[in-house]
């Protein structure tokens, strides 16, 4: 070793030491400010961290997907994260052994090793730092989004030809026809069901629905919304959107699923690539010359169910009625009644729903009769099969329920309508009970949908607490309005993204009730004449930017007026003060900022939505303007409850519905102890509040359907579930909701920014809560806290274990979530679930919800 060292110049060994002392390679002398550098480094860089989940989370919740390589910088900060916090726990040992004024150690090695950590990190942390995203997620593509299908009866023969003519490479367009209501669409459900089930070669299945009235704009919508929500394409051009379609699915295997042509679609001009990639093409038409004009490679008929198929349907649908020995008599009539329905499914299916109740023999042959007689000879299907659907309509049991059916109409093919929406509708139209409240008007309301629905004249959507209309059905309830009703009971319909401008052909006298749902009109100029008219429904227009001024102005009986989800609409016309009869008036989701000052004569307004709007102004005078309001929605609009709102409010006499933004924890309490003002709270908005202590009555705020709480510093959300007003009651009014706690109506809660909680225990006074989202609070370690939960249900046993009507839970951003709920893996309703950067969630938790939500 000494002959080795002999070899090296003294003046190299002198240069290398000083090298390792002097140069900034001297590890040791520039460990502590290395150290310094690198914790405010580290602060840095986790701010940056925190600004990308906030942009990640903003497009996730448009159902965006983060990039990998996000994940990836995610990762690497937090595995830098960890490695600096392991160094800060030596910190104090290293820097304890230096000496020489920081030029040398006790521990020569240990400190080399360690500073060079140190500087190392230091360069790793300040190249993360420079890392920058322009863009930070994408759009998930699932292979295909699950149809829901009813029982089916027959179909399975055609799943098997379609599927097996699908796998032949030359057959590149597949045309499924036949009459309206024969199954149609559920056969195109079973197909996208079955690329959903079995592992296939395509990158994607896309649904789209060409009602009669959609035009190459709704099918590119519907097909980019599919396929790329990170873009800004809702504005674009058709042109513009046809390139952004061509330019992706030229690079996928696609399969598109078009349901309901009227006539020949141009897929080249929506964007569709024709060139041959393996890609399939598959829909739906009444009619064979759609299938002959789209060249189609292949093209099947839905038949009508054979005789035997169709009183196997009937059987099922009708039920107990017809089954069983001593029913030999009606079974016999019932298949009379089956065979006019001539094999078609819509029509077996509500036909059979009619007759499901009727139990005695003479109750069947008086159907037989009413068929029979409506079984005029029409040239074409529509009028051949809608007179039997007819006999559906004709055994409701009074003319209110039929003008609530018939009501339904007024809505777009395949439209959606919110149930509490509809209802509020027919009590302003009269069709119910406008004691809505007191007298259970709104359970009449409901009791009618339900109804409906049974008779399948109208659909439930699933997960949601709306209902639709099947294509045909909603063809039936226009043709009995146009051929029997009378002049005054005419609906006209004018809805669609193919209407731009109001229709020149609206006999706007006789028209009693008008549709303009989803239009592409930009201006309304026009001053009709509408001595009849009681419903105008212009809401979802999307271009609407002007109203003329003479528009409202001969529109003497107009009752209903839904302006909502009109996003461009920033004024309302003065003369809107000439709608002297209207009682139903929705502004929500505008960009409307002040109400005109004629607003306040219309003394006859029952019903005002204002949510999500930007009206700012004091709604002083609101009780002298509507003496007979009943409804007030200003939830998620910039009206604050104050005390001079809540002045107003007060005397307010029939208010029966109220939504509320409160930003004072002192106005809180106060509404509370006003019992007609709180027990008339369905949806409330604590924000920006900041309190030690927040009190929730259950007593108080017994009808609550909504909670939102944003941007709020509250320590502590106590539930008060025996308030002062609480006494003994007898057992005559002992009724469940008053036999134990809690929010029994409350259904939805949203948790945003909440800081000074560490847990969301107090849920477990909201048994029926079906929808939960909690985000961006760092403080949350737990929603259900297990210990304060058992001690709530040993207080309170009726209060089960927590969640157990959650349908939907989306968490994210909870930085210190620890705990969902003690009962997580058994949740029997839950449906919907997304959790997102909750980094400190088990393992074991976290695996369960993802495979949940998958």
């Amino acid at each position: 070793m000494a002959d080795w060292l002999l070899l090296i110049p003294w003046n190299q060994i002198f240069t290398a030491a000083c090298g390792c002392f002097l140069s900034d390679r001297n590890y040791i002398h520039l460990m502590e400010s290395n150290l310094d550098a690198l914790q405010t480094t580290i602060e840095e860089l986790k701010n940056r961290r925190d600004d990308l989940l906030g942009r990640v989370s903003i497009e996730e919740d448009k159902g965006l997907q983060r990039l990998a390589q996000v994940k990836g910088w995610l990762s690497s900060v937090e595995s830098v994260e960890s490695q600096f916090n392991d160094l800060l726990q030596a910190r104090s040992t290293e820097t304890g052994r230096l000496c020489l004024f920081g030029y040398c150690s006790e521990d020569f090695i240990s400190s080399y090793n360690y500073g060079d950590k140190v500087s190392k990190m230091l360069e790793k942390v300040e190249l993360l730092s420079r890392r920058d995203f322009e863009v930070v997620a994408q759009k998930i593509i699932r292979k295909a989004e699950k149809k829901h299908i009813q029982t089916t009866v027959g179909l399975d023969t055609l799943v098997g030809i379609a599927w097996e003519s699908l796998k032949n490479d030359d057959i590149r367009t597949l045309g499924l026809y036949g009459m309206g209501g024969v199954g149609k669409t559920t056969l195109l459900a079973s197909i996208n069901n079955k690329f959903l089930e079995l592992e296939s070669e395509y990158d994607v299945v896309i649904w789209v629905v060409v009602s009669n009235d959609l035009q190459y704009e709704g099918i590119q919508d519907q097909i980019l919304g599919r396929l790329s929500l990170d873009m800004e394409w809702e504005r674009e051009t058709e042109n513009k959107k046809a390139s952004l379609i061509n330019n992706i699915l030229n690079r996928k295997r696609f399969v598109l699923l078009l349901d309901d042509l009227w006539s020949e679609v141009d897929l080249s001009r929506i964007g569709v690539p024709t060139q041959e990639n393996g890609s399939k093409i598959v829909f739906t038409t009444r009619s064979t010359e759609v299938c002959n004009h789209m060249r189609v490679d292949k093209q099947i008929k839905v038949d009508c169910l054979s005789p035997d198929e169709a009183w196997k349907l009937f059987q099922i649908t009708v039920g107990d009625v017809i089954s069983g020995g001593h029913r030999q008599d009606i079974s016999a009539l019932a298949r009379i009644v089956a065979a006019k329905c001539d094999g078609l499914p819509l029509a077996l299916n509500v036909i059979g729903k009619a007759m499901a109740c009727k139990e005695t023999i003479q109750e069947w042959l008086h159907a037989i009769y009413v068929l029979n007689s409506l079984g005029y000879e029409f040239p074409g299907m529509d009028e051949r099969i809608l007179p039997i659907l007819k006999f559906s309509y004709d055994s409701l049991k009074n003319g209110e329920i039929k003008s609530c059916f018939l009501y339904c109409s007024l809505f777009p093919e395949d439209f959606e309508i919110e149930k509490e929406k509809l209802i509020e509708y027919w009590i302003c139209e009269g069709f119910i009970n406008p004691n809505r409240y007191e007298d259970g008007g709104t359970n009449q309301g409901y009791d009618i949908i339900g109804l409906l629905v049974r008779a399948h004249l109208l659909i439930d959507c699933e997960l949601t607490d709306k209902v639709k209309l099947h294509d045909v059905i909603r063809e039936m309830a226009l043709w009995i309005n146009s051929d029997f009703g009378n002049q005054e009971g005419t609906i006209c319909v004018k809805s669609g993204a193919h209407v731009r401008l109001i229709p020149n052909d609206i006999n706007w006298e006789i028209v009693r009730q008008m549709s303009l749902i989803h239009t592409l009109i930009k201006k309304i100029s026009c001053s009709p004449n509408c001595p009849n008219l009681s419903t105008l429904l212009l809401s979802g227009s999307l271009r609407l930017v002007d109203i003329s001024v003479g528009f409202f102005r001969f529109m003497p009986k107009l009752v209903v007026l839904d302006l909502s989800g009109n996003s461009w609409l920033r004024n309302l016309p003065e003369e809107i003060s000439n709608l002297g009869s209207l009682q139903y008036l929705n502004l929500s989701r505008t960009m409307i900022k002040s109400l005109p000052v004629g607003l306040k004569k219309l003394k006859k307004l029952i019903y005002l939505n204002l949510e999500s709007t930007r009206v700012h102004e004091s709604l002083v005078g609101i009780a002298a303007a509507f003496p007979n309001l009943q409804v007030l929605k200003l939830f998620d609009s910039e009206v604050c409850v104050d005390d001079i709102l809540m002045e107003e409010l007060q005397h307010l006499e029939h208010l029966k519905i109220l939504t509320a933004n409160i930003e004072d924890a002192t106005i809180l309490e106060r509404i509370q102890g006003i019992d007609r003002l709180a027990s008339s709270i369905r949806g409330l908005c604590l924000r920006n509040m900041s309190a030690p202590r927040v009190i929730l009555s259950t007593i108080a705020l017994g009808g609550l359907q909504q909670l939102q709480i944003e941007r709020c510093y509250i320590s502590e959300i106590k539930i008060d579930w025996k308030s002062k007003e609480r006494r003994e009651l007898s057992p005559m009014e002992i009724h469940p909701s008053t036999s134990s706690p809690g929010f029994k109506q409350l259904s939805n809660v949203r948790i945003f920014g909440l800081r000074g909680q560490r847990d969301l225990s107090w849920l477990l006074f909201a048994p029926n809560l079906k929808k939960l989202q909690v985000g961006n609070s760092r403080e949350i370690e737990e929603i259900i806290n297990k210990e304060k939960g058992m001690s709530i249900t040993k207080v309170h046993p009726d209060i089960l274990l927590p969640f157990g009507n959650l349908e939907s839970l989306n968490l994210f951003l909870l930085s210190n979530l620890t705990e969902v709920c003690w009962n997580y893996r058994t949740l029997p309703n839950l449906r919907e679930i997304s959790v997102r950067d909750c980094p400190k969630l088990p393992e074991d938790i976290a695996n369960f919800l993802r495979l949940a939500e998958k």
